[in-house]
This record gives C-alpha cells, sequence and structure tokens, in this order.
C-alpha cells in the first residue's frame, strides 16, 4: 500500500485504497453522455486509470474503440471488449498517438506532484496533433463540505459486467484532513446492504487558476468546461 493510501472491506484491495469489489458495484452516470458529446464519433480513446472499466464498457457500446489502462491487474480482470495495458500511468510509454486521452476519478489530484507532472506528460504526449484530453476535476467544495453524504442504486456485480438487479447505497465523503505540502488525506465510506468498504488516499486541492497552470506545464491548454460545475474539461495540446 502507498504511504498515506488505504482500503478496507471484501476482496483486493489496490496499492492506492481501491477495493475491485466496490468499483465493480458502482453505477454508470453522466459520464458516457458527457464523453460523448465533447469527441468524434469512433474514436479511439487512451482511458488512464480504467478501473473495472465501470465507463470503458458504455464506451465500447457506443462505437468507440478503447485502450484500458491501470496499475492493478485485478481491476483489468473484469474488463471485457477493450484492449488492456497493465502498468502506472505516469510510466506509460506507447509508441502510438489516440484521439482522445481520458484521465478521470479526479487523478489530477493526485497529492504527489511528480506523479501528476508525469499523468500530464503522459496525457500529451499520447494524444494526436488534432486530439483532445478530457480530465475529470474536484467540485470547488470538495474538501470543504464535508462531512457529505449521497444514496444511490448500485448494481451488483456479473463477471465484470453489470447485473440488471439493483443494489442501494450511500457514499459519504467524511473528511479532508491537511497533512502539508497542500495536500488532504481524505476519508471515504461506501456502504451497502451486505458490506462496507472505506477509503483514504490523499488528494490536493487545486483552484481554476491552479489547474490550468498545471496543464500548462504539460503543454496543455482548456478549449472548454464540458459541465457547467467545471468538473469535466477538454484540453487540447498548445498550438493546436
Amino acid at each position: 500500500m502507498r504511504a498515506g493510501y488505504e482500503g478496507t472491506g471484501p476482496g483486493a484491495i489496490t496499492p492506492d485504497g481501491c477495493a475491485v469489489e466496490l468499483y465493480a458495484r458502482l453505477p454508470v452516470r453522466d459520464e458516457p453522455d458527457i464523453i460523448s458529446a465533447a469527441v468524434p464519433a469512433e474514436a479511439h480513446i487512451l482511458e488512464l486509470g480504467c478501473g473495472v472499466g465501470r465507463v470503458t464498457h458504455p464506451l465500447l457500446e457506443r462505437g468507440f474503440t478503447v485502450t484500458a489502462v491501470d496499475e492493478s491487474a485485478e481491476m483489468l480482470e473484469r474488463v471485457r471488449g477493450a484492449r488492456t495495458i497493465c502498468s502506472p500511468i505516469e510510466t506509460l510509454a506507447l509508441r502510438e498517438k489516440f484521439d482522445v486521452v481520458m484521465l478521470a476519478s479526479f487523478l489530477v489530484h493526485t497529492g504527489d506532484v511528480e506523479v501528476r507532472r508525469g499523468m500530464l506528460d503522459v496525457c500529451r504526449s499520447h494524444v494526436a496533433d488534432d486530439g483532445c484530453v478530457l480530465i475529470q476535476r474536484e467540485g470547488e467544495d470538495y474538501h470543504t463540505n464535508l462531512p457529505r453524504e449521497r444514496s444511490e442504486m448500485g448494481v451488483l456485480p456479473a463477471e465484470g459486467w453489470k447485473s440488471e438487479e439493483p443494489s442501494g447505497f450511500t457514499v459519504r465523503m467524511l473528511s479532508a484532513e491537511p497533512v502539508g505540502d497542500g495536500v488532504n488525506s481524505v476519508h471515504a465510506e461506501y456502504v451497502f446492504p451486505d458490506a462496507i468498504w472505506t477509503q483514504t488516499f490523499l488528494a490536493r486541492p487545486l483552484t481554476k487558476e491552479e489547474f490550468e497552470g498545471v496543464l500548462a506545464e504539460a503543454g496543455l491548454k482548456v478549449d472548454r468546461y464540458l459541465t457547467g460545475d467545471g468538473v469535466w474539461v477538454r484540453a487540447v495540446p498548445v498550438g493546436a
């Protein structure tokens, strides 16, 4: 387990505290709609940090080609229909370019500046000159509106694909405690009828200006914000 990261609950836990069984139960939300509206039809997408394929599978169903990357072999075992690559994001080095590179799951907010820089460098080096990078960033009050919770309807896992049987659950974001150098230790809890998972991870809040600054360091710039809350962003190479 990485320093500052921890996960509890049934099943395999990845080095960043993610529980494979938990992520297999999380439902698809509006991500496929946002992505589809921002990229060309039938684009080839490089999905960085794909997990169990929660978003990968709906994108495949919409006609996109997906190369799915994750550092967890246990996560990738759940992915179906996509080319998969087991690798840390920040050290990925493929000899090809993609129409779209996607960095979701708030990964741009990792507490380690060098890892963040590596991730964004990978985004820039793997996107075509006329392509785009889709990034999911934290909402403005992600670290301050605490504690908070929401209830959702999930799906029970079935061989890596979602089943039709619903399972309600509650997500609780409990705390975000400063640990130095602008980084917070965030603690979350996921409560299902039959199991409870927790996750503790390090995250660095970024204002809009700071976010755009770190993009610029990687040779990227904001093309447009895709959602009213500024969480989903379409970026393009500088000079495009």
